[in-house]
């Protein structure tokens, strides 16, 4: 059988033989035939996980068939002879084990398939963000419910919340009235969140910040 050639070797710029089969000229290329127009099924080194196909050198190695089945002990060698057999490719799935576990798979289709699942898992995943509510000392009623609702509504999405109140001109001399509307907020979140930062001063804004309690408490 022709020798499997990998990328490295490749690089080095061996030749790479043709083997006639079927009338057609094939090369040996990443433990697969390929047609003469070099469809390549290598895999660069910096995108790799696992050791594949001649990389792996141990002198003897545990296999495991793309079905699952148990196949024993055997050289590294005689493990990719039977990989190129099926057309596969010889995995190193754990190296620290004694000796070497390696399994038969089409690894292209394995990488696709955990690129796919980290996609999943990336958009499923939620970004905690820090939303910002602001008033005023004056504000009337309805408006504070109208942003407490929201309030509410942002912790229930998982989201840090900071609520700010802003201070013009004289209303400097009552600040307290900020502290007073920063607690009733506080309350009315009390059942989605808790006070993660107390009401502070700094300049003519005062500030808290409520982090969402975890679900089921």
């Amino acid at each position: 059988m022709a020798s499997v050639l990998t990328l490295s070797r490749m690089r080095a710029q061996r030749s790479i033989k043709p083997v006639s089969r079927g009338g057609e000229r094939l090369f040996v290329c990443g433990c697969r035939y390929v047609h003469s127009h070099f469809l390549w099924r290598c895999y660069p080194i910096a995108a790799q996980d696992h050791l594949l196909n001649e990389d792996i050198r141990a002198p003897e190695v545990r296999l495991i068939s793309d079905t699952g089945e148990q196949l024993g002990l055997m050289s590294a060698e005689d493990a990719l002879k039977i990989a190129v057999e099926k057309e596969m490719d010889l995995v190193m799935i754990a190296p620290g084990s004694k000796p070497p576990v390696c399994k038969i798979m089409d690894y292209g289709k394995y990488r696709f398939e955990q690129a796919k699942r980290e996609k999943e898992a990336k958009k499923n995943q939620h970004v905690i963000e820090v939303k910002e509510i602001r008033m005023s000392p004056s504000i009337d009623t309805n408006d504070f419910n109208t942003k407490l609702k929201n309030g509410q509504k942002f912790l229930m999405d998982g989201d840090r919340l900071k609520v700010t109140v802003r201070f013009r001109g004289r209303q400097m001399a009552h600040t307290h009235l900020g502290e007073e509307l920063l607690t009733r907020f506080a309350e009315g979140c009390a059942e989605v969140a808790t006070v993660d930062k107390g009401a502070k001063l700094e300049g003519r804004n005062m500030s808290m910040f409520l982090t969402p309690k975890a679900q089921g408490k």
